[in-house]
């Protein structure tokens, strides 16, 4: 059912899923989804569990036997195609606190953080700087993703090529670091 919902979010948009419309694509009354989730609020925990799961193997996966800029590149690209895939599932994940270390969202979260974590290591970045980073990788991976997701590149520079130059942009800057 998590995953019918995060399909059916990917379709409409996350803002508009609602558990009734859940419920008449799955072909069942809505109280019958009660049975699966507490509520539209745990539906929506669930769908971002899952989203973040699915970037972290997406990104995790990219990056394996590379290193350096090879290992930036594939890690962003994983990151921009799975949002541009999933983007209903993936507007879940913005904003949500895990409930606690064991919560499934903090589980998958540190997933994908370690996924970016191990993009650092091919370079020369200083523990305390670590954090910061990451923050500068999700802020670039997030904030490119989602404009183009909603549409917000309209002029004509080809958008495979901007996103190349934000993959260059942040090597220059890692490797400066």
């Amino acid at each position: 059912m998590v995953a019918a919902g995060a399909a059916l979010a990917d379709e409409v948009g996350f803002g508009r899923l609602t558990m009734g419309l859940l419920a008449e694509r799955l072909g069942v009354r809505t109280p019958s989804l009660y049975k699966h989730v507490g509520g539209q609020d745990d539906l929506n925990r669930r769908i971002a569990a899952l989203a973040m799961s699915e970037a972290a193997d997406a990104v995790g996966g990219a990056v394996q036997g590379y290193a350096g800029r090879d290992a930036l590149g594939a890690a962003a690209r994983a990151f921009r195609a799975f949002v541009l895939e999933h983007p209903g599932r993936y507007a879940a994940t913005i904003g949500v606190e895990p409930a606690g270390p064991d919560d499934p969202m903090a589980l998958a979260s540190r997933r994908l953080l370690g996924a970016f974590t191990v993009v650092l290591r091919g370079y020369d970045i200083a523990e305390p700087d670590v954090d910061h980073a990451l923050r500068m990788l999700r802020s670039l991976c997030h904030g490119f993703a989602t404009l183009q997701s909603g549409g917000g590149f309209q002029w004509s520079a080809d958008i495979d090529e901007s996103f190349e130059w934000l993959i260059a942009f942040a090597d220059r800057g890692l490797r400066a670091a």
